[in-house]
């Protein structure tokens, strides 16, 4: 299901949402400047990798320099590809803007950079070993999507589900639609566990952990207590 629109309406510019789709933009073209390479190192450089982190006898024989805990910020900026970074700022454009109008510009961009430092956090715990570089903002826009189902879980999300050659579209509530989605990264992650081969090189267990610590973050983060507003609930008032 591919997410188009939300019925919350933004009540301020959301300044930092912006900026920082505009950042991984100039970064992603930047890379697309690089010669394949290049990109791989730069990736090794600047991406998470957790044996890297959990194993610096490891990463010194295998010529890291110093500086490992940096790449827990310059991961969330990096992206694989067109469609990687294209999903990645779509999220982060329908919902960032909400979650930025409940915090604040300053706690908002707070709030991202820490919850893109717990997932990596976590997918480094949950694969330790691991020599393989991990990229994209995917794990602080999971924080932003654990922080709207709680800031807007009655908000209903207009959302694509293409069935063979045919689209369809539904308007699921955003408490369903965000729980089934943190449940396919679960039992993903689970499943990767199991047969790592089949992960596909998607870091899932950076999805759960940047979920569960938007949850457990957005509250403290903040401004001020609110409750949602006639023109929250359904996408028949959002658009008056």
């Amino acid at each position: 299901m591919f997410p188009l629109r939300d019925s919350v309406p933004t009540r301020s510019v959301p300044v930092v949402t912006r900026a920082l789709i505009l950042i991984n933009a100039i970064v992603f073209f930047f890379e697309l400047a690089l010669p394949q390479e290049a990109l791989e190192n730069f990736f090794y450089l600047f991406g998470i990798v957790p044996a890297r982190l959990i194993h610096p006898d490891w990463a010194s024989a295998s010529g890291f320099l110093g500086g490992a805990y940096v790449t827990l910020l310059t991961h969330q900026f990096l992206h694989g590809g067109w469609l990687h970074i294209i999903s990645n700022m779509w999220a982060l454009w329908i919902f960032g803007d909400n979650v930025e109008d409940n915090m604040g510009p300053v706690r908002f961009a707070v709030f991202y950079l820490m919850c893109g430092v717990l997932a990596a956090l976590t997918h480094t715990l949950m694969q330790p070993d691991s020599t393989v570089p991990s990229v994209g903002a995917s794990g602080a826009i999971a924080g932003v999507l654990g922080a709207y189902l709680l800031f807007y879980p009655t908000a209903r999300i207009v959302v694509l589900l293409p069935i063979l050659f045919f689209p369809f579209f539904f308007e699921l509530p955003a408490v369903l639609y965000l729980g089934f989605w943190f449940w396919t990264q679960l039992f993903s992650g689970t499943l990767a566990l199991v047969r790592p081969d089949q992960a596909g090189g998607i870091a899932f267990w950076a999805h759960v952990g940047g979920f569960v610590a938007g949850m457990l973050l957005c509250h403290p983060f903040a401004r001020r207590r609110r409750r949602l507003q006639r023109d929250e609930y359904g996408l028949e008032y959002a658009w008056r």
